[in-house]
């Protein structure tokens, strides 16, 4: 009896070592120096993430090809383990090394952990890997939308992604370079409204208003938005169809809450900063990385600018 008392105690021990272990461990650290964990799920959202993840390390495990590489990464990534889903992409990559899909993946991840010169380094890499892609291949997403169809692919989200890194580390000139090579691939509504979205913005950032506004011009009343509602309601704003803060009130219940506030925060606070307001420029900004959202773009965008004006 004693024996198996002792035994359990052990598990039990052993169990909560681990646990603390995972809780003490940070999953990134910010450009300001806070440490962001794991959240805490719900049974029901942890089970599922849990469950997906399971299938695809099952997947990877019997058969370890290109396609179930990216998968365990990329489920790894949606648990917000994104240094994990960076290792398991280095064993990709090292395995099928002329690979443009699991160097846009790993770029995309070290954009979440804020290496951006590293991002960049992929995202450069797939570039010159994707030319032996003769079309434009979709990529399959791993949340459904609403209409259940793919919007977007791997050409599309390389240059995306390299040139939000590139915006990120404040480098507007290559920033513009690579969002001109991501809209001759947005061939719906949904690419084409998040690519005039961070061109316009970009395009402001740069001093170049005439050319904001231009491109601007192709955001338009009837839009056939799926995804892209967020960026879509920025274009409004810039458009002086909706006021700014506008944008700030949403429902602080909703399941996205987290996700539009980094979205729209971001926007509305970058359009007051190029507009001249910086303290109400810094104030959304703060208030976006005092979010939950910490792996959102547009979280990561205000932290990045708030980094700026912490070295200033």
């Amino acid at each position: 009896m004693r024996s198996n008392f002792l035994c359990l105690l052990v598990i039990i021990l052993a169990s909560c070592s681990t646990k603390t272990e995972k809780a003490s461990a940070p999953v990134v650290v910010s450009l300001l120096g806070k440490s962001y964990y794991e959240p805490e799920r719900s049974p029901s959202q942890q089970a599922k993430l849990d469950s997906a993840l399971t299938v695809a390390k099952t997947n990877w495990e019997k058969d370890p090809s290109e396609e179930n590489y990216i998968w365990y990464g990329r489920r790894l990534g949606y648990l917000l383990r994104f240094q994990d889903a960076i290792d398991v992409f280095t064993e990709g990559i090292a395995k099928y090394p002329n690979s443009p899909k699991l160097y846009r993946h790993r770029g995309h991840r070290y954009i979440s952990m804020r290496l951006f010169d590293r991002a960049i380094d992929d995202l450069s890499k797939a570039t010159t890997l994707q030319t032996q892609i003769p079309w434009l291949e979709m990529e399959p997403d791993g949340v459904s939308n609403k209409i259940n169809k793919p919007l977007s692919s791997t050409q599309f989200n390389i240059w995306y992604h390299l040139a939000l890194a590139h915006y990120l580390k404040g480098d507007f000139n290559n920033a513009m370079n690579a969002y001109y090579e991501c809209l001759k691939t947005s061939d719906n509504d949904d690419l084409l409204i998040a690519c005039v979205d961070w061109m316009y913005m970009t395009y402001q950032r740069m001093g170049r208003k005439e050319e904001a506004a231009s491109i601007l011009g192709n955001a338009h009343d009837g839009m056939n938005i799926i995804e892209n509602d967020s960026y879509y309601l920025r274009c409004k704003m810039y458009q002086g169809k909706l006021p700014p803060d506008s944008l700030l009130h949403t429902d602080a219940n909703a399941a996205d809450a987290d996700l539009n506030l980094a979205t729209q925060g971001y926007g509305v606070g970058n359009w007051y900063l190029y507009n001249g307001d910086s303290a109400r420029a810094k104030a959304i900004f703060e208030k976006v990385v005092a979010g939950k959202n910490f792996g959102a773009f547009g979280f990561i965008a205000a932290e990045a600018e708030l980094a700026r004006w912490s070295v200033k």
